[in-house]
């Protein structure tokens, strides 16, 4: 896929102009990328589009307009966009309640390295996790963190000749999955596919 060079983004009058409307669309297009693993855990798979919505966002909210600043927010969110041999993914751990937040956390440290993708006739691929900084610690995990799923030529090939996809988690204190994929979670990763 393509990166967001600074010449595709909106200036900020504009993306004030359209936001509404693009942010109605990059909603509804989040939908068929989010996995809800258990009560839990979502992942959602980031693509050009979600991640162009963050960075306009970003660059929306700390009014940012100078050249510097936005090859900053380039350079931070460029990295989510999937290559075309694989997908990434923004994990989020959540618990409305804070402490059972924090004891959860506590008890899911490395979580991030226990999720998987499947394709049907293929091994699990697990997440390769956290490639800019590392978000756990001896004590505990963080709530939100960045997955790559890679992908083989065959598992690709596989996947858009119809085999089921699954997603999942085996932690020691938290497992779940995904058997199969709904259809247009399955779709729309496939679209990522070259």
């Amino acid at each position: 896929m393509p990166k967001i060079t600074r010449d595709s983004l909106l200036t900020l009058e504009a993306y004030a102009k359209s936001r509404k409307d693009f942010r109605a669309q990059v909603l509804a297009h989040k939908k068929a990328r989010t996995a809800h693993l258990g009560d839990h855990l979502t992942l959602i798979f980031e693509d050009e589009l979600t991640v162009r919505y963050q960075i306009q966002e970003m660059l929306r909210i700390e009014k940012t307009f100078e050249e510097a600043g936005i090859q900053d927010e380039l350079d931070a969110y460029n990295p989510l966009i999937p290559d075309g041999r694989n997908w990434k993914a923004t994990m989020l751990i959540e618990y409305e309640d804070v402490e059972e937040r924090r004891v959860a956390l506590s008890k899911l440290r490395d979580v991030e390295h226990k999720v998987w993708v499947q394709v049907e006739g293929h091994a699990k691929s697990f997440a390769i996790a956290d490639e800019d900084l590392e978000r756990s610690n001896d004590v505990k995990t963080s709530a939100v963190h960045f997955l790559r799923f890679d992908l083989s030529d065959a598992m690709a090939a596989s996947l858009k000749n119809g085999a089921v996809l699954a997603i999942g988690v085996d932690h020691p204190n938290y497992a779940a999955s995904l058997d199969p994929v709904p259809d247009a979670t399955r779709a729309s990763l496939i679209r990522d596919l070259r």
